[in-house]
């Protein structure tokens, strides 16, 4: 490539796409960590919310595929790699645009949602253990107790005795009750909420800086493209 101006190009488009190589293990990360957290309260959670992570990390897969596609396309100048990889780019890009506003349309949806899984569930707690223990974790480490309140759990026990994990520290003896000095007085509703809201937001803002991102490195490979064409116009 004879142009100094295209040669600086070339190597902004290689290192944007090694930053696009580390923003795809950044969001393969993201989408692991939430994922995670997704999944341990399941049962909680629809499984339409379980998807969005899921989509992060197979994108952060592609976008790591694709950068490495790019730098090759880049260094190599071959104009058909070049276009090839701004067109994956764009598709990428229409998807994560298509998640994020499905998101957006969803996040109203969170709180009803909550509460309709955590009500049901919590007649439950006695019945199935794994519902026991996906409260017993969420108590735990929200530390909160009931949906609303320690009192939402008069209605399954019939008296003020309260799951232990209402109580830091407290063995599973029945000494937790509602009258206990320790017990938790949050909302497991609105500390839940709360957790996927901010979640929800870590994904939007990930996807929007990513997107962002992509949208330079399609203008930098088009430019690349240009001038390879016309190099093999005029040779």
């Amino acid at each position: 490539m004879g142009s100094g101006g295209m040669n600086c190009v070339k190597y902004l488009l290689f290192c944007f796409n090694l930053l696009f190589a580390v923003s795809g293990i950044a969001i393969l990360t993201v989408g692991a960590i939430i994922h995670t957290v997704y999944h341990h309260y399941s049962r909680f959670v629809d499984p339409t919310f379980e998807s969005a992570p899921i989509f992060f990390i197979i994108v952060g897969v592609i976008v790591f595929v694709v950068a490495f596609f790019g730098c090759c396309g880049a260094v190599r100048e071959n104009h058909c790699m070049v276009i090839t990889f701004s067109v994956l780019i764009l598709l990428i890009f229409g998807l994560e645009a298509i998640v994020g506003i499905a998101g957006y349309i969803r996040r109203n949806d969170v709180e009803s949602m909550l509460e309709n899984r955590l009500n049901e569930s919590m007649y439950n707690y006695f019945n199935q253990s794994g519902v026991e223990k996906s409260w017993n974790i969420l108590q735990h480490e929200m530390k909160c107790c009931g949906m609303n309140g320690p009192s939402d759990w008069r209605q399954i026990t019939q008296n003020n005795t309260l799951p232990h994990t209402c109580c830091p520290d407290t063995v599973n003896d029945g000494t937790c009750t509602i009258n206990s000095l320790n017990v938790y007085k949050a909302s497991c509703l609105e500390e839940l909420k709360d957790t996927i809201v901010t979640y929800g937001a870590l994904i939007g803002g990930v996807g929007i800086g990513v997107a962002l991102v992509q949208i330079i490195g399609v203008i930098f490979a088009c430019c690349l493209a240009r001038s390879i064409r016309k190099e093999y116009e005029t040779v």
